[in-house]
């Protein structure tokens, strides 16, 4: 979460042109290089749903073609039952009923054709194993090296390895000014701080991937140090944060910083350029219960790997039950970064991630903890159902975190099952059948076009945590309608959408280039790191930079400055990854799938 900027990269780079050109060699020439075709610009599986949005027509013939223009199939538009949120029809191309693996265009006469895009098995594997080995980029305390880093290897930023206790975290035995050791981890955003809350969110999103789909998980390789050790490379990954956020850990009373962060953020400059001091700041309730839920899943998943990893599903345990005595007896520290500022110095002003309701993360935490040591106490201590809503996960809203974990394990619990699992359930395959209700009237045909709402700072994390759902959902139903809404989600962040954005850096003909993101800035390599998703159409411009369009799905810039719009960020990396991955787990699933009509 940053704010700051020093420079920007030039407008028009050599990748940007060559997209021009290759605009005008598929027929697509409109106003300001925008793609009338909107598409998943990364391709379909052949068995599976095929849609692309023509948004300027008057209906007629479509066609899919060879890239040497061969007709392969043709169709007939349909008009979209409901107009976009600019009060216009868009066309809907449905080519389903073509199989052939190859790579093609949709053409439209008169209008022109799209971007080529794949039909072939596995077709997201690489973007989806890219979203996961971005995390690798994001890492602290570690120079990335080209064997595993490629043109973007870069020296090593933040070694963290003599970090001040801040005034607003001190103690008797942890006094102000005392230096810890708080090494690695990953840089939270677009800029170089480490936020517990932020890392619990998505350190746990990346844990249920593996723990959801072990089998396909094992298969993916990522290319980093310690990959071929034993240890499935996403948990590789993971440990990478999770050493850190142990950490973060006061061993004295078990509650938990908030932050590691420097006073200001960062200058746009490479991680190693970067020598300001760092802190730990202020104990909190909910980054304390969010660190307990981590490392109570955590422990059950690293318990599996004793010989690779011995000890450590123990200590994780230990210090999930550590954090959770002192979130009890602590039960309401929110973290005021304003009023903590009036107090202490240095004044802090990076990231806040502020919250003052604990009820969803003492959920969260008592779902954990009680999946994993089949205990009860834990669930008895909380209101595990306060009220009828299942809201979409954030970072400042987990609740739904504990309901997955509840559900996915129910079985493990025998006698002991929690009473309220079963209507738990039940509000599972509501909230996804009301998700999916009216999605396919849209005139992107998704989920996520059915509201203005969902288009706030960090949409496409609302896009894939959408995703996310529908795919417990199917999980726990085993009905493969959600899987075809997930997918659209899918497509909805690879190109089809408002934009003709593929929101992805690096996977699509037409892709963020600009991400508000220091390293990606300040390298000197035209491309930016590679499979991180960008927050995606916001019209609240709190960055104060004009984005193209107030209309809501179409307030998008590709600016570095604008944060609110274009900032990466880990905790809308992981629903990305999970969700990318789940649908390649499952793609086989998606062969009988049918929508609702």
């Amino acid at each position: 979460m940053s704010n700051h900027l020093r420079f920007i990269r030039p407008a028009l780079s050599l990748s940007v042109m060559m997209l021009f050109v290759a605009q005008v060699a598929f027929g697509q020439s409109p106003a300001n290089g925008e793609p009338i075709i909107r598409l998943n610009q990364v391709g379909f599986y052949p068995d599976a749903p095929k849609t692309a949005i023509v948004l300027k027509s008057d209906g007629g013939p479509f066609s899919v073609q060879t890239l040497s223009k061969k007709i392969v199939f043709t169709g007939t538009l349909t008009k979209s039952i409901k107009p976009n949120f600019a009060g216009n029809v868009t066309w809907i191309a449905d080519f389903s009923a073509f199989h052939a693996p190859g790579k093609y265009v949709v053409f439209v006469p008169g209008v022109g054709s799209s971007y080529p895009f794949d039909i072939k098995r596995s077709v997201h594997k690489a973007v989806a194993t890219a979203t996961i080995k971005a995390y690798y980029f994001m890492r602290a305390s570690l120079p990335l090296d080209g064997k595993y880093a490629g043109k973007w290897a870069r020296a090593e930023g933040h070694p963290d390895t003599a970090v001040l206790i801040h005034a607003s975290s001190a103690t008797d035995k942890r006094p102000e000014g005392m230096k810890i050791s708080s090494p690695r981890g990953w840089y939270d955003a677009g800029d170089y701080n480490k936020y517990i809350v932020n890392s619990g969110i998505s350190t746990s999103t990346l844990l249920s991937l593996y723990e959801d789909f072990p089998g396909y998980m094992k298969t993916i390789k990522l290319n980093i140090p310690e990959s071929g050790n034993g240890i499935p490379d996403i948990l590789n990954e993971i440990l990478w944060n999770l050493r850190w956020m142990l950490t973060m850990q006061d061993p004295n009373d078990g509650g938990v910083y908030h932050k590691l962060t420097n006073a200001a953020f960062d200058k746009f400059e490479m991680p190693d350029k970067e020598t300001a001091t760092r802190y730990v700041v202020q104990k909190g309730t909910a980054a304390t219960l969010d660190f307990a839920a981590v490392m109570a899943q955590a422990s059950r998943i690293f318990r599996k790997f004793p010989k690779e990893l011995p000890g450590l599903a123990d200590s994780c345990l230990k210090s999930a039950k550590s954090a959770w005595g002192w979130a009890v007896k602590n039960p309401d520290i929110a973290y005021n970064q304003d009023a903590m500022n009036q107090k202490f110095s240095p004044k802090i002003t990076t990231g806040a991630y502020g919250d003052r309701n604990f009820n969803d993360e003492f959920i969260w935490a008592a779902s954990e903890l009680s999946v994993t040591t089949k205990q009860a106490q834990y669930l008895k201590a909380v209101n595990l159902m306060p009220d009828t809503n299942m809201p979409v996960p954030s970072w400042g809203q987990v609740r739904l975190l504990g309901y997955y974990t509840l559900i996915k394990n129910g079985t493990s619990f025998g006698a002991n099952e929690p009473g309220e699992l079963q209507e738990l359930k039940k509000r599972l395959i509501f909230f996804a059948d009301d998700l999916i209700s009216g999605a396919n009237e849209t005139a992107y045909k998704t989920v996520m076009d059915k509201s203005t709402r969902n288009f706030h700072w960090g949409s496409n994390s609302d896009a894939a945590n959408q995703g996310v759902a529908l795919i417990q959902a199917y999980k726990l139903s085993n009905d493969p309608k959600y899987l075809i809404y997930a997918l659209d989600n899918l497509d909805y962040i690879l190109g089809r959408n408002g934009t003709g954005y593929s929101y992805v850096t690096g996977y699509g003909s037409k892709t963020p280039m600009h991400p508000h993101h220091r390293p990606s800035a300040s390298d000197g390599i035209v491309d930016p790191v590679p499979g991180l998703l960008v927050g995606g159409p916001n019209s609240g411009m709190q960055d104060g930079v004009k984005v193209s369009s107030k209309v809501p799905d179409e307030a998008y810039i590709d600016d570095e400055r604008a944060y609110a719009a274009n900032e990466i960020a880990i905790n809308w990396n992981a629903p990305m990854a999970y969700l990318a991955n789940a649908i390649e787990a499952l793609q086989d699933k998606l062969k009988s799938a049918k929508k609702n009509q």
